[in-house]
């Protein structure tokens, strides 16, 4: 099963939504790196449940224990290991689900493909297992700070509401104004009128989130096996509800003439940039020096209370199903720290692999 993900700066999550709890073990972080708990939590708390009506109600307060790796508020080079503890899992509502897969869920592929499975809350497949991510992109982001590196995240769609393109520098700060994540006020009002509306037909609604990377030096990357853009691509991909991951442009570059889209070369200031970015900060594999923009689409919460039709695999019978328990209606806007997180991991393994941070020591 894999567990992990990195080469040089390797993260390790553990644990389940309904166990007793969750963590990260992150290796290959430099000693000497400030660090304290308080760094960890507070990019837990964003993606932490129960924080508006926007967010399922259960109540954690995802509290966070370091039991190694840091020592007199700096990391000692050895492996950081962080855990929360569940502290309000109801699995009463999961019984009626022991043997019969919710629709959009992985229940069935895991059952087929272990020949067991934790039904409690999703088990091991739980969005609640994010935690895990989290924790590794929080001392990630730390690292990507003393090089003046930057990870910023949105939503930029909800349903079929589009956000209106927004100042870079403006982002990280409206989209932590609201409970959407939305950078765009009035687009914002209007995602979270459509979350309550759906949520209260019993159903959820998916969206877009995207993640931009800024002060990347050019450089970062493989140009064949190992590239920037597959590796940040597919962390993406590994968060649970992402069904497409696109870079610049994306899907759009077919409608596009290659004169129309080349990003041109020009100096500013003894520094070489592009006059556009419709490639992302991504060529030949590789950073190329201007702001990296990553762009997730995000399923609807497949957890809705409305009847469901499934199958009963003990009786081998049609079954049908509704689902009790506390799920988002709209999983976006605790999805933008966590892809923040994915990105950063990514980045700091790649900056240490490419010789940018000493594997050793900051």
């Amino acid at each position: 099963m894999g567990n992990t993900t990195g080469k040089m700066f390797a993260v390790t999550t553990f644990g389940s939504s309904h166990g007793r709890a969750l963590g990260a073990v992150v290796d290959g972080c430099p000693a000497g790196l400030e660090l304290s708990e308080n760094d960890i939590q507070i990019e837990l708390n964003k993606r932490r449940p129960g924080t508006s009506q926007l967010t399922t109600s259960r109540g954690e307060t995802d509290k966070l224990e370091v039991l190694s790796g840091i020592f007199e508020g700096k990391t000692d080079g050895t492996p950081i290991t962080a855990v929360v503890y569940n502290k309000d899992a109801d699995s009463s509502a999961y019984a009626n689900l022991k043997n019969k897969p919710r629709p959009g869920h992985g229940d069935y592929c895991w059952i087929s493909r272990y020949g067991t499975y934790d039904y409690r809350g999703g088990g091991r497949g739980s969005g609640r297992n994010t935690i895990g991510h989290v924790i590794g992109g929080a001392v990630a982001k730390k690292i990507l700070k003393t090089l003046d590196i930057k990870v910023v995240g949105h939503v930029t769609q909800v349903g079929k509401i589009k956000a209106h393109t927004v100042n870079l520098n403006l982002i990280e700060e409206y989209s932590q104004t609201n409970p959407v994540r939305c950078a765009d006020k009035v687009a914002a009002q209007k995602m979270e009128k459509l979350i309550l509306d759906t949520k209260k037909e019993g159903n959820s609604v998916g969206g877009i989130v995207e993640t931009i990377v800024l002060g990347v030096p050019a450089g970062l990357g493989e140009p064949v096996f190992g590239k920037l853009d597959a590796d940040l691509t597919g962390a993406l991909m590994g968060i649970g509800s992402v069904k497409g991951v696109e870079i610049g442009f994306g899907f759009k570059v077919p409608e596009y003439t290659a004169k129309e889209i080349n990003d041109e070369y020009y100096l500013d200031d003894g520094k070489v940039k592009t006059s556009t970015n419709t490639s992302g900060g991504i060529l030949g594999g590789m950073s190329n020096g201007m702001p990296i923009i990553l762009r997730m689409a995000v399923k609807p919460t497949p957890s809705i209370s409305t009847l469901q039709k499934t199958v009963d695999l003990e009786s081998m019978k049609d079954a049908e199903i509704e689902i009790k328990g506390r799920h988002d209606p709209c999983i976006c806007p605790r999805v933008v720290p966590v892809a923040e997180a994915t990105a950063a991991m990514v980045m700091v393994d790649h900056l240490i692999r490419s010789g940018f941070i000493h594997p050793c020591q900051i």
